[in-house]
């Protein structure tokens, strides 16, 4: 009993040994959670904002800013009581003072800060801000280069100009301009805004023709005289990015200078929208200068939040209400929600000195202040990782650190306010639908007629106006003419002047003065005069600069619409052939000369073919089909040829080879009507004849070939049709033409000529030797070639068709090229002979008939064969081992009605011995019966 009652008193023990072990186990463990706690959240945080107050956007921003501030800290759930401490220094349009103040705010306890207002402070600022590892939030520097990875501590809070450009470069490919002048001022904000411009011009085939940079606090005359520069460009797009506070300086001058009027086109990034927001009212001065503007501005979808801030701002401010104003507000929120965030991840405020630092004394600069803030790289993490809904709308970064959704509308300036004409967005391009609506089913980037609505443009038109002009004051037009010396009805130089006249020349004439403006021009020709000059030469110095236009008889190939720009064709001119001809007279034997002789031979052999047919379908049942072999063959040739004239008296019984017949008269019947078409044509008809049909017979051949010297024609037959060059002859003048024609290629000429058709025309209107033979084996034209995106190719194009319309083009064509035209241009060539390929469909479906029927005809007749076969053995007295195809073959030639006749006759006898054997066999029965009985 003792040991049981030990062992319980031990297992008490035990028990309460455990407990103790627990409770003094538990208040370690909750003395060490309380260890590692989260410090305490301060009760105040410092950030700073540099901005210029006495600026337009400084104005507001300042106003936004301390309204976000006092609304952070009158909600405890956003900081969890913790409050915000701003304190704003004016950097007074001095960078040296935006610099100081950022100094200033790096000795202070500050953990972020709020601008500053110029991308070019802020690409200083930023290096100050990651040595210190301070975020740096901007509202209003929209340089796209801030986004690169030197500046890891600067933050966007609005919308790059990068997308701004991308918008106003739809905007142009949309109204179809190739080029743009852009007018901006001469620092980090506007050249870099410009570059993107650039970048994304090029990605739509579009480009900036002159960059108009206006200096930093530029006065007004030197704006008039960077604008009087523009004034004398051929483009009248211009594209103007400035800021808020000088863009009306920009406006006012060029008004001055009448660049505010009909033809100009005047694109103003969102600059111009701020100043409407935020001074509106405008003066009516300052309304005047910016009368069919269009301007961007940032997209903020309306909402609860926007309308009560907008009645709230009405009661803090007189000015109006910006979409930067929103976006300070936005930025102070997001600071916010990320510090909470960063509190909650156990964040600190604590700053340590910078190492770099040490060392470096000086007077004024107490830079041993300057501290590094030691949750930088964790505030800034927060910061990107925000997602809210803000009075912007959705407020969240991508992993460039850029705005979601990009989106700007499109306004047009019209008297005292503002039109919106459409919207803009990374996603849809230009359209009338607000972002959010076209964001849920993205559509590709369109240039439809319906993506903007309609703009009134400066000088109150409603037209799209043509988007540059050649300037009065402009220099002349350097076009290079070539100096032919052959053919100069087409191009010519006078021989006592340096004029120039024929047919192109003329053309461009008549264009150039459809133009609704002065083109100023000068001719120059090119060439030496002792032989024709390469157009694809003169093209090209198009290219280099040396000429700004060429006119001539220039044809449009695909190698030189690489170097230069062509207008519309003003004459057609392909590739012909050009050979010695001469008359066909009448032959004897002329009534063979329609069908081929492999034509002549296919149809006497289907002729002979259809008979045999026809013969053996009907010889077993037709008696006109049967007889001795001489006469059975004569009447297979009679019905064969009798069936070309229908007048074959046999009757065909067989379905088989009635069937054969029709289809055979038919083919019969086209054969026909296709000779005698031919013959009468032969007989009647003036013709030409021609050893040479077209360019595949030069190719089929080994005879030299003759081409107008310098032109493209060589290099093309060489390297389209393989024709080696030693083939190819070079000839200068129409008079060289003829003669190496008429040599021939026996006698050191040439078969043929190859050129162009209007130098072929113009050759054979007074020579009528020799004609064009075979089909034009190309397509093409000629034009007037410009430098690559002239907007003086389109214009021209647009005054020749005006040309070809009115009729004016056919009159300047008969006034230099109408000639009295040789006889022989009524004449045909001969005609081709009918080849067998014409027909061979025809024939290919009759053998088919006919190979059809007679397989049919076999099959029915060995199957009757085998029906008769025992009567056939009988009756002829012979065994099967006679031979079955003697046997087979005398049934063939056998008449059909005499078989069946015979099978009868059989059948008919053998009934009447089954009948005399059943009576025999019952007259037996009746006599065994009696004697039973």
């Amino acid at each position: 009993m003792r040991p049981a009652l030990f062992k319980k008193k031990m297992d008490k023990t035990l028990v309460w040994a455990l407990v103790v072990l627990v409770v003094n186990f538990s208040g370690c463990f909750t003395e060490g959670v309380n260890n590692t706690t989260f410090p305490k959240r301060p009760d105040v945080v410092s950030i700073a904002s540099i901005l210029t107050f006495d600026s337009i956007i400084g104005k507001v921003a300042k106003i936004a800013l301390e309204a976000a501030i006092e609304d952070v800290n009158a909600d405890p759930t956003v900081l969890n009581g913790t409050k915000l401490k701003l304190s704003l220094h004016d950097s007074k349009y001095s960078g040296f003072l935006s610099m100081m103040a950022a100094l200033q705010v790096m000795e202070t306890d500050a953990v972020a800060l709020i601008g500053p207002q110029s991308s070019v402070l802020a690409h200083v600022i930023s290096h100050v801000a990651n040595e210190l590892q301070v975020p740096l939030l901007s509202f209003t520097a929209t340089d796209p280069t801030l986004s690169s990875l030197q500046y890891p501590f600067f933050v966007r809070t609005t919308h790059s100009d990068l997308y701004q450009m991308a918008a106003i470069a739809d905007i142009v490919r949309y109204y179809e301009w190739r080029q743009v002048i852009a007018i901006y001022i001469d620092d980090d904000h506007g050249r870099n805004g410009i570059i993107s411009l650039g970048d994304q011009l090029a990605t739509r085939g579009c480009k900036i023709s002159h960059k108009a940079p206006i200096k930093p606090l530029a006065t007004k005359t030197d704006i008039s005289n960077v604008l009087v520069q523009v004034a004398l460009m051929e483009s009248r797009v211009l594209v103007v990015h400035t800021y808020a506070n000088w863009g009306l300086d920009i406006l006012e001058v060029a008004k001055s200078l009448q660049m505010l009027d009909n033809g100009y086109v005047w694109l103003a990034t969102n600059w111009l929208s701020t100043v409407i927001d935020i001074s509106s009212p405008l003066p009516t001065n300052t309304v005047d200068v910016m009368q069919g503007f269009i301007t961007l501005k940032s997209y903020t979808k309306e909402s609860n939040l926007t309308r009560k801030f907008a009645s709230e701002w009405r009661n803090l401010t007189a000015f109006g209400l910006s979409t930067y104003c929103l976006y300070a507000y936005d930025t102070v929120y997001m600071l916010a929600h990320a510090l909470d965030a960063y509190f909650d991840r156990g964040g600190n405020i604590s700053f340590s000195k910078d190492v770099k630092l040490k060392g470096i004394k000086g007077e004024i600069l107490n830079l041993d202040s300057l501290s590094i803030f030691d949750g930088g790289n964790l505030l800034l993490q927060d910061i990107l990782n925000v997602k809210m809904k803000g009075l912007t709308g959705d407020f969240a970064f991508t992993s460039n650190k850029d705005l979601v959704s990009p989106a700007f509308e499109v306004l047009n300036v019209i008297g005292t306010s503002v039109r919106r004409i459409g919207y803009w967005s990374n996603v849809s391009g230009l359209s009338t639908t607000p972002p959010e609506t076209v964001n849920m089913k993205p559509r590709q980037q369109s240039s439809s007629s319906d993506a903007l609505l309609a703009v009134m443009w400066p000088g109150q038109i409603i037209q799209k106006p043509r988007g540059w002009v050649f300037p009065e004051n402009g220099k002349q037009l350097k076009i290079g003419v070539p100096k032919r010396v052959s053919f100069q009805e087409f191009v010519g130089q006078s021989r006592n002047s340096d004029a120039f006249k024929g047919y192109c020349i003329d053309v461009f004439t008549a264009a150039v003065n459809l133009l609704p403006y002065a083109v100023p021009y000068k001719f120059q020709s090119y060439g030496d005069g002792v032989k024709n000059p390469s157009n694809t030469m003169l093209v090209s110095l198009i290219n280099t600069g040396v000429y700004d236009a060429a006119v001539g008889d220039i044809a449009i190939t695909t190698n030189r619409t690489r170097l230069a720009d062509f207008s519309q064709p003003f004459i057609e001119s392909g590739l012909v052939v050009v050979a010695p001809v001469r008359r066909s007279t009448s032959s004897t034997w002329a009534f063979l000369r329609p069908f081929s002789p492999l034509m002549w031979c296919v149809s006497g052999i289907f002729f002979i073919v259809v008979g045999a047919v026809v013969w053996i379908l009907e010889h077993r049942i037709n008696d006109e089909f049967r007889g001795p072999p001489k006469k059975q063959l004569v009447t297979v040739l009679w019905f064969s040829f009798s069936t070309l004239f229908s007048s074959h008296r046999e009757n065909t019984l067989s379905t088989l080879g009635r069937m054969v017949l029709i289809l055979w008269l038919f083919v019969v019947l086209i054969i026909n009507s296709s000779y005698t078409a031919s013959l009468t044509s032969i007989l009647t008809v003036q013709k030409l004849y021609s050893p040479i049909k077209g360019i595949d017979s030069l190719m089929a051949s080994k005879d030299p070939i003759g081409y107008q010297e310098n032109s493209f024609v060589r290099n093309y037959l060489i390297a389209e049709y393989g024709i080696h060059e030693s083939r190819l002859i070079p000839l200068s003048l129409p008079e060289d033409f003829d003669k190496a024609l008429r040599d021939g290629p026996n006698n050191g000429g040439v078969a043929a000529v190859v050129d162009e058709r209007a130098y072929v025309e113009l050759f054979l209107s007074t020579r009528c030797d020799f004609s064009i033979v075979g089909q034009e084996f190309t397509k093409n034209g000629w034009g007037f070639a410009f430098p690559r995106d002239s907007p003086l190719a389109a214009d021209m194009s647009t005054a020749i068709l005006k040309l070809s319309e009115s009729g004016e083009l056919q009159r300047i064509h008969d006034k230099w090229l109408m000639r009295s035209a040789c006889s022989s241009q009524g004449t045909k060539f001969e005609v081709d002979q009918l080849e067998l390929t014409s027909f061979r469909g025809l024939f290919i479906i009759c053998g088919l008939v006919c190979f059809l029927a007679l397989i049919i005809y076999i099959g029915l007749i060995i199957r009757q064969f085998y029906k008769h076969y025992p009567m056939l053995s009988e009756s002829s007295g012979r065994s099967v081992r006679s031979g079955p195809l003697q046997t087979f073959v005398s049934f063939v030639d056998e008449k059909e009605e005499t078989i069946k006749a015979r099978s009868k006759r059989k059948y008919s006898e053998g009934s009447s011995c089954r009948t005399d054997v059943d009576n025999a066999s019952i007259q037996n029965y009746k006599c065994s019966r009696f004697l039973i009985l």
